[in-house]
């Protein structure tokens, strides 16, 4: 991890607070969790993993300003959304915003899931990022540890993408929901005609 090439607690300095600096948004994905689901794709993470999935969401550079209040209606109006999705980029960098984004879609009965390249311990530690134990009890499902190129897995039977990454389902009501695979892909077409392809072995592309 290069924790040193950038302090991402300075950078999001630049988002105003109520806004995330979003890189991708899909409606209705059935790859980026159980049933069906927005997936939020942050912007900036540290790690810059071997192999990584999404490279273009690496810079905390600002891609796209949304306020918290506009995302969730976006989320909420669309009925086939039973849950959301936080992925990246680092949720985590922008815990509070996503904390507030939580409990907005939660309140109105969705369920929440976030990707991370922390683990729990981590999150769980004084060292980490702001707000995270506050995104931590808005979770349902956590899914931690970075993504370790030599130990990929591509299979059916294996919701997560490198082996070392583990499952922590907070909410009993999904503990028999876990039924996305990592041999999984989407393409959703934007009405821009842009495509989004996710799923791991998919790469997330706006253009």
């Amino acid at each position: 991890m290069t924790e040193n090439k950038v302090n991402p607690d300075l950078t999001q300095r630049e988002v105003p607070p109520g806004y995330l600096n979003v890189m991708g948004y899909v409606d209705e994905s059935e790859v980026n969790g159980p049933g069906c689901r927005a997936v939020v794709w942050v912007q900036g993470c540290l790690r810059e993993c071997v192999g990584c999935f999404n490279v273009a969401s690496w810079s905390f550079d600002v891609n796209e300003l949304v306020s918290v209040d506009g995302l969730a209606r976006k989320i909420l109006g669309n009925s086939r959304n039973q849950g959301v999705t936080f992925s990246g980029g680092e949720p985590f960098w922008q815990a509070p915003a996503l904390a507030s984004l939580a409990r907005k879609v939660k309140a109105a009965g969705l369920n929440v899931m976030s990707f991370s390249g922390f683990t729990l311990e981590q999150l769980q530690s004084p060292s980490a990022p702001v707000g995270a134990g506050e995104l931590l009890a808005q979770l349902d499902i956590l899914i931690d540890g970075a993504y370790i190129q030599s130990l990929a897995v591509n299979s059916p039977s294996s919701p997560v993408s490198s082996s070392n990454q583990r499952i922590h389902v907070f909410n009993p009501a999904l503990q028999d929901q876990i039924t996305w695979a990592s041999d999984q892909i989407e393409i959703h077409i934007l009405k821009d005609g842009s495509r989004i392809i996710t799923g791991y072995q998919g790469q997330l592309e706006l253009a």
